[in-house]
């Protein structure tokens, strides 16, 4: 019964570190990525769409993306979507490739998305420390109901809190990397 919990907990402890994880590499650091365009949504045919559904997004250089839509009508509705986005992008058309210069960020800039990276991560930990409070909890259910010892509820949320404290540590490390990223010139 807890060995089912605890496979519970971790499982969803992992989705919320893969979900920070997700979040951060959306954040734009001095390199341009094609994932800094994933989530904009462009209309096609009246259904807002993915980017990278409708169109072929490369790297140029470490400072250009390019865009080549799969169909010519569509350069208009996608550079509209990138100018409408809160990315704060610029992007130049010629013919029916899109090009987007990233400028390089400014101190103040890199400092915002620091504080920004360290929200998402404090609500990554809050997540993690609501999982393991529903764990114990559901623990608890099991020795009010007399299925459990007490000593396997103490080894179950000891069990619980080593895997919390582990995954608030992976959520730290995540952080740390992307702050360097960031401030890194």
């Amino acid at each position: 019964m807890i060995k089912e919990i605890q496979e519970a907990a971790e499982t969803r402890m992992k989705k919320s570190v893969e979900t920070l994880s997700h979040n951060l590499a959306k954040l734009r650091t001095g390199r341009a990525h094609p994932s800094l365009l994933e989530s904009i949504l462009v209309p096609y045919y009246g259904t807002p769409t993915p980017l990278n559904q409708i169109a072929t997004v490369n790297v140029e250089d470490a400072r250009t993306l390019s865009i080549s839509p799969w169909e010519k009508s569509m350069v208009q509705p996608i550079d509209k979507a990138i100018r409408s986005s809160d990315l704060g992008l610029n992007p130049a058309t010629a013919g029916t490739v899109i090009r987007i210069p990233l400028p390089p960020l400014t101190e103040e800039r890199r400092k915002e998305l620091v504080r920004h990276v360290r929200n998402d991560a404090e609500e990554a930990r809050v997540a993690v420390r609501n999982i393991r409070r529903d764990s114990n909890g559901e623990i608890k259910q099991l020795l009010k109901g007399k299925t459990i010892t007490e000593d396997d509820e103490r080894r179950g949320e000891e069990a619980i809190q080593k895997l919390t404290d582990r995954i608030i540590s992976e959520i730290d490390k995540l952080v740390t990397a992307k702050e360097a990223e960031l401030m890194q010139i």
